[in-house]
């Protein structure tokens, strides 16, 4: 009789606890609401961040706070996101990386990734290879002839070991069999600095307004996007899929997370609330001008579904090229 009286007992409080989180999901959001952003203030996750928190408030009538919690990379709030309560009052905004890169590159990373759960997809972005003006290189074809010509001759920028651009650069490796290498600097500005220099050979990097605008200025040259399909902002610069490299498509995310274990009910309204507002005219053609790609909304399980396909992508090719930051 006893295993009977507990095992009612543990259903009875399963039950009370599932309806106390239905409950709490029906009433939310009923106090402020904290936007965690990983970073210094003025960044991509911040400027994001700071749209939908506005938009938010607005909408649910509540508070919503940014609070930026950087260092380490970003490590630091996405840490402290992941050890939040999962009740939905804290978010975090950052690159999809914190989940589909980073504890597969940082041995000592505080959280791990099915700590932090998706909701969504803020912004999506291409990247772009890039060389310096008065590169004698002007198409992926001869950057692939000049490498296979002089193994470990060329230079890659990126911000850091771990990074999206180092690991388009890894991937480029892998794919073409060349031996580019790796030029880790800390952060995408003086990367970007010594790329217009000359001082190295190329560079992945994000398909920002500031990319867009050194391109269009003459400071740069653009080879190819990452994305399957072609770039509004540059219509003329092939895929990477055009250029020998049949079905690439690799683009970064700004995404907004929360606590695993917060409930689906509060992830779907999140998801659906945001949705909204990511498909209003004046956020449309906010994006367009940061240089954003234009997608259609997802669920929040289409969402977790392309984290998943990412983290097995990346964690492979992490492994294969033994890349490991410190």
């Amino acid at each position: 009789m006893s295993g009977i009286w507990n095992l009612m007992v543990s259903l009875g409080i399963g039950i009370t606890a599932l309806a106390s989180l239905q409950a709490a999901a029906q009433g939310y959001p009923n106090k402020p609401i904290k936007i965690v952003v990983p970073f210094a203030p003025g960044g991509g996750s911040d400027s994001v961040a700071r749209v939908i928190s506005e938009r938010l408030a607005k909408e649910w009538g509540q508070p919503v706070i940014i609070e930026n919690r950087a260092g380490a990379g970003g490590a630091i709030g996405a840490e402290f996101v992941a050890k939040s309560a999962a009740d939905g009052y804290t978010l975090l905004v950052t690159d999809a990386s914190a989940v589909t890169i980073n504890p597969y590159v940082y041995p000592k990373l505080g959280y791990a990734s099915k700590d932090l759960s998706p909701v969504v997809n803020l912004a999506t972005f291409s990247l772009v290879l890039l060389v310096p003006v008065k590169s004698p290189i002007r198409t992926v074809a001869d950057m692939i002839a000049a490498d296979k010509a002089k193994p470990a001759s060329l230079n890659g920028a990126s911000p850091g070991a771990g990074s999206s651009p180092h690991l388009m650069l890894e991937m480029m490796n892998s794919l073409a069999g060349t031996k580019l290498v790796h030029v880790p600097y800390k952060g995408g500005g003086p990367a970007m600095n010594d790329l217009v220099a000359g001082q190295v050979d190329f560079s992945f990097s994000g398909l920002s307004a500031g990319a867009i605008s050194m391109i269009g200025g003459g400071k740069l040259k653009a080879l190819a996007v990452t994305t399957l399909a072609r770039s509004a902002n540059l219509p003329d610069v092939p895929t990477l899929a055009e250029s020998g490299f049949p079905g690439v498509d690799v683009f970064s995310a700004q995404s907004l997370l929360v606590p695993a274990g917060t409930p689906p009910d509060i992830v779907n309204k999140l998801n659906q609330e945001i949705s909204k507002i990511l498909e209003t005219p004046d956020v449309k053609a906010r994006w367009k001008e940061w240089g954003f790609l234009p997608r259609p909304p997802q669920s929040a399980a289409l969402t977790s579904a392309w984290f998943t396909q990412e983290s097995d992508r990346w964690r492979k090719l992490i492994k294969d090229a033994n890349i490991v930051a410190e």
